[in-house]
């Protein structure tokens, strides 16, 4: 079994590559040239916009993991032509190269509306208006429409492993006004690896699934976490469910994090 994993050297990508490497599970990145990898790792050079780079990367692999993305970024055809055109490139290679190989791929719980009157589940109707999660939605879709077997994960608000990003938190969340009582579903690095080592036996097959931890938090409480002096209020919040999934399909197919909340991670001293 080898597995291909792009977007091996952004958030996500480093420290799923060390936990599938330590298990002993053969993995390839695709990175550009200069990119360092975990030890033990496989280098394809290339990215998702180079067609020609991508039939040697998915020679003989098993499973696709595809995380290559762009999010924090004003540039919205950027993000359009690496979110949809590369995911477009990408699957017409595996189709092509490696027609049997599972094609997992990364999504987003932006997709949801913040409006919604329930914690987003996989079956509501998505139809996000900012570039990223539209990006990802069109993505999803061609994924869907393809000729491979595939998985859809989306993940929440990620965190720990000395990322930065729960620190960075409250204070984009004091920058976008956001009430301290809102609540976010979170997942740690270690429960991503957890989600995708489930999804390489085939539970997710065919499907789009929420992936979280046990506990979504609200912003007061994470910043209380790391040290932050959030503002507090007693006002009615206008979105309850903004930021938040519904994890019930993950957990009847069979998905358990090892890391059931924030403050689990604090605690065993996981940020």
């Amino acid at each position: 079994m080898t597995i291909l994993i792009t977007g091996g050297t952004g958030l996500v990508g480093p420290r799923l590559l060390k936990r599938f490497a330590e298990a002993g599970i053969e993995c390839r990145a695709l990175v550009r040239p200069g990119k360092e990898l975990p030890v033990g790792v496989e280098r394809a050079e290339g990215d998702v916009l180079s067609p020609e780079a991508l039939e040697a990367a998915v020679e003989g692999v098993s499973t696709v993991i595809h995380l290559a993305a762009v999010f924090r970024t004003r540039d919205e055809e950027q993000i359009w032509s690496v979110n949809r055109e590369g995911t477009r490139n990408l699957i017409a290679a595996v189709e092509q190269h490696a027609p049997d190989a599972r094609f997992l791929l990364a999504s987003t719980s932006n997709v949801y509306d913040a409006g919604s009157p329930h914690p987003g589940r996989e079956d509501d109707v998505v139809k996000p208006i900012l570039a990223y999660p539209a990006s990802k939605v069109e993505a999803e879709k061609l994924l869907r429409a393809s000729s491979l077997t595939w998985g859809i994960l989306r993940l929440p608000f990620i965190y720990g492993d000395k990322d930065g990003h729960l620190e960075a938190l409250p204070e984009l969340a004091t920058g976008m006004a956001w009430h301290p009582a809102q609540r976010l579903s979170v997942i740690h690095h270690a429960d991503i690896a957890t989600a995708f080592t489930l999804a390489l036996t085939g539970a997710f097959d065919g499907r789009t699934v929420n992936i979280a931890d046990n506990a979504a938090l609200s912003i007061y409480e994470m910043s209380q976490i790391v040290g932050y002096p959030y503002g507090s209020s007693a006002e009615p919040l206008a979105q309850p469910w903004k930021g938040q999934m519904d994890v019930s399909l993950a957990r009847s197919l069979g998905f358990a994090p090892t890391i059931g909340t924030i403050y689990e991670a604090a605690r065993k001293a996981l940020l």
